[in-house]
């Protein structure tokens, strides 16, 4: 009896398929108490939009998912070229992103995945030229320092 007992569980732990859960990881702002509305320059802000024609448009220019990496960088980092097109500061810099209903859920990652690799680009680098290490290096006052330098700011709220 108990070899068949001690065979079923093999075969259940051989057979038995574990879902790992992946997804995006993001810190979700903390709950709004009060008004909700802030006031944002609008120059701080890179409006992204995906629409049903799975077209990704940015400040109402369609262009390529590869360019939007490019293009994050330039508008969040103004501490280079000082660019009327780009934010005012680092940490004012906000990405609103928005998607048609209809847009794929494939697109939405790839974009959501070129920002990220815009912000660790930026972050690596100020990490480098800034505090003179690498992110392995890092301790966890650098760490701060580094996410309050360049703020992951993406809204996926309407904006006005």
């Amino acid at each position: 009896m108990a070899d068949i007992a001690f065979l079923l569980l093999i075969f259940f732990l051989v057979t038995t398929t574990i879902a790992s859960e992946q997804g995006i990881q993001r810190k979700l702002p903390k709950i709004c108490e009060n008004d909700c509305i802030i006031d944002v320059n609008e120059r701080n802000i890179l409006r992204i939009s995906i629409n049903g024609k799975q077209e990704i448009m940015v400040q109402n220019e369609i262009t390529s998912v590869d360019k939007l990496k490019g293009i994050a960088k330039t508008f969040i980092d103004n501490n280079g070229v000082k660019l009327e097109t780009s934010s005012d500061n680092p940490t004012k810099a906000v990405i609103s992103l928005q998607s048609h209903p209809q847009s794929s859920y494939e697109l939405f990652i790839k974009v959501q995945d070129e920002l990220s690799k815009a912000y660790y680009e930026l972050r690596t680098d100020y990490a480098r030229n800034v505090l003179g290490k690498s992110l392995e290096e890092l301790n966890k006052s650098d760490k701060i320092l580094l996410k309050n330098a360049y703020p992951f700011i993406i809204s996926e709220a309407q904006t006005k």
